[in-house]
């Protein structure tokens, strides 16, 4: 006796497109621009490393807490392109040798883990349509089958830039159990380096504070040599 409603099914099919363009892969790629976008803005206003190198609150000077909060803080700004760098700096000064390389340690591996989670989720499916330069499925298909080895030497030569490997590891196939264990071990060095030289930084003069800088400078140079290599390689052939 009564008609059906007929405005229910193409309700139904509105919905269901409308769900489909927001979850494709360009739209969670444009969402993915939209965070690191805003996260780089916020850099550049709120200046974080200046609040964690001196602005840090008196009441949490010392102690397992504050060495927690940094290492998360550390790892958020990693996300927002605050150098490391200067987080490794800030690191040692606030916290002496062997609590701020921890604090560090434990940041660059959750900020390497959060890129690498929103590249994966957000951006894989759209770039991995892009990866069709001879170079580019080189790359790719280096992470993919040796993801621990190529990602550990990444993270021993401070050349490539952090986010850069971070992102270029979660459009690959690698997985992120080796991905994270390779950030944490090749990271070591370098981040050790930065923190022993920011917790000698009153005293330019020792011996440890020499080492550190001496090990940043010959580790810089021996990246610009591999990367010129590389780039002199690539150019003949």
């Amino acid at each position: 006796m009564f008609d059906p409603v007929p405005a229910a099914r193409p309700a139904t099919g509105l919905a269901v497109r409308c769900t489909r363009v927001l979850l494709s892969p360009w739209s969670r790629f444009s969402l993915l621009v939209v965070v690191l976008l805003a996260a780089a803005v916020a850099m550049l206003l709120l200046e974080p490393q200046r609040l964690l190198a001196t602005g840090w609150p008196a009441r949490l000077d010392g102690g397992v807490v504050a060495v927690l909060l940094f290492g998360v803080a550390y790892g958020v700004c990693t996300v927002a392109f605050v150098p490391r760098p200067l987080l490794n700096l800030a690191a040692g000064a606030l916290f002496g040798t062997q609590a701020g390389l921890a604090a560090a340690l434990a940041g660059t591996v959750l900020g390497a883990g959060i890129s690498f989670g929103l590249g994966r989720v957000l951006g894989q499916d759209a770039l991995r349509t892009l990866l069709r330069g001879r170079w580019l499925k080189a790359a790719d298909g280096q992470l993919s089958r040796h993801g621990f080895r190529s990602m550990l030497a990444l993270r021993l030569f401070p050349g490539v830039p952090f986010a850069a490997a971070n992102y270029c590891a979660a459009v690959s196939r690698m997985g992120c159990p080796p991905f994270l264990a390779a950030t944490g071990l090749g990271s070591i060095p370098n981040t050790a380096a930065y923190v022993v030289a920011g917790s000698e930084a009153t005293s330019p003069t020792s011996p440890a504070f020499l080492a550190a800088m001496g090990f940043i400078v010959l580790t810089g140079i021996g990246a610009a040599f591999v990367a010129w290599r590389k780039r002199h390689r690539l150019a003949s052939e």
